[in-house]
């Protein structure tokens, strides 16, 4: 990845693993696993969480491709060690 500059791919792996976390907690609280839970229960009586919810599936793919960048320009950037 050398048309990309050492500086830009430390900052890009930087800002995707805060969007791994940011997916991450999408995907944990719209989780259909938790439903049973009493504090997601509580909020499915909510207009705004039904409408969060229904985007489920979208935040597992903003996950899955932030998690795969992330990945890639690390390896690049820093290499394997083992």
């Amino acid at each position: 990845m050398g048309f990309i500059s050492f500086g830009l791919r430390v900052k890009l792996t930087f800002y995707l693993g805060i969007s791994n976390l940011v997916g991450l907690f999408l995907v944990f609280l719209s989780c259909r696993c938790l439903m049973k839970s009493s504090w997601i229960a509580k909020l499915q009586k909510y207009d705004w969480y039904n409408a969060f919810y229904k985007w489920h599936c979208a935040y597992w793919w903003f996950f899955f491709i932030s998690v795969l960048l992330h990945a890639l320009i690390a390896v690049f950037t820093y290499g394997v060690t083992v």
